[in-house]
């Protein structure tokens, strides 16, 4: 099991480094990194011309504090993570951002911060 495990993480890098080669972002157009783990998801803005991240939000800040209700928790805070970093991302000023799932694929709790993103006002 892992080496299974392994050779799935290794892909999965070698697919965020072929995707990293084509999406960049700028000042006015950051980046949006979305990073999941077991447990929690995160998602920050990024201006790789200036090596800057320009807002940062994760499911482990107690202000986004979710309960299981209906759908699944890590759904919820997928949605929560994806409706605060609209919120952050127009803050700063950007409306239109790049989008970089990091090798992950588009489903589940990675689609979930995407739509609530678009949702928040978010272009991509």
């Amino acid at each position: 099991m892992k080496d299974k495990r392994r050779v799935l993480g290794e892909q999965r890098k070698r697919r965020h480094r072929r995707i990293r080669r084509k999406v960049r972002g700028t000042a006015e157009r950051p980046r949006l990194v979305v990073t999941r783990s077991l447990k929690h998801i995160a998602a920050q803005l990024v201006d790789d011309d200036s090596q800057k991240t320009l807002a940062h939000v994760s499911s482990t800040a107690r202000s986004l504090a979710v309960d299981g209700e209906g759908d699944s928790v890590k759904m919820n805070r997928a949605v929560a993570v994806g409706t605060e970093i609209a919120r952050k991302a127009q803050d700063v000023g950007a409306t239109r951002v790049v989008f970089d799932r990091a090798g992950r694929l588009f489903h589940g709790r990675v689609k979930a911060v995407a739509e609530a993103a678009r949702k928040g006002g978010l272009e991509f």
